[in-house]
């Protein structure tokens, strides 16, 4: 992976940090989120083009989705640029409106851990396969993301959760101290740094 590529992902991620996300009835407030880099980052589903990273390879600003573990339903902002398929999975938000639609879709699980989990957030927002491809700067649409924020402040980086390849390079981004973001998980499957 370039350093130029890393610093346009990383550019897109940041900038989500903050940003509301309408889908279904519910807003959450973005607190963390881990770059993707497309064809250069052997992490991304897009490193092998295949049917189901197709959306990543074209225009910036719509909403793949996909199963996790065949179970849990996890979003992603495409960021582009087009044919370099780079995306930024949401890892978690807080809930500021529509609460009591996105505790009835988790029911039992405190507040602050409505949407902590990229998929414990799809849920809490609603999110399934039916919304691939929403064009997210649309605000008529289902799911969209509301207008730009000012940075957040700070904002703290690591290491991607549960990657086996690239599993070091420090793209998963968060607001710093927010309770809402989730625990740090390395991959079994990935070698040691030192490795």
């Amino acid at each position: 992976m370039s350093t130029h590529d890393e610093t346009d992902v990383a550019t897109r991620a940041t900038a989500l940090l903050g940003r509301e996300l309408h889908a279904h009835g519910v807003t959450l407030r973005i607190t963390e989120v881990e770059a993707y880099g497309g064809i250069h980052d052997p992490a991304s589903h897009a490193y092998t083009r295949t049917a189901r990273s197709e959306i990543m390879y074209g225009p910036p600003w719509r909403l793949y989705c996909y199963r996790s573990y065949g179970i849990h339903w996890c979003a992603n902002v495409v960021t582009g640029p087009t044919e370099q398929a780079a995306a930024v999975l949401l890892r978690a938000g807080e809930v500021v409106d529509g609460l009591d639609l996105a505790r009835s879709r988790r029911p039992g699980v405190p507040d602050v851990r409505l949407a902590r989990g990229p998929g414990n957030l799809a849920q809490a927002l609603g999110i399934t396969g039916d919304d691939l491809g929403s064009e997210l700067l649309d605000e008529t649409g289902a799911v969209h993301l509301g207008p730009e924020r000012p940075p957040v402040g700070r904002v703290s980086a690591g290491p991607r959760v549960g990657v086996s390849r690239a599993a070091d390079v420090p793209w998963r981004f968060w607001v710093t101290g927010d309770p809402t973001v989730s625990a740090y998980r390395r991959s079994p499957k990935a070698p040691q740094a030192s490795e």
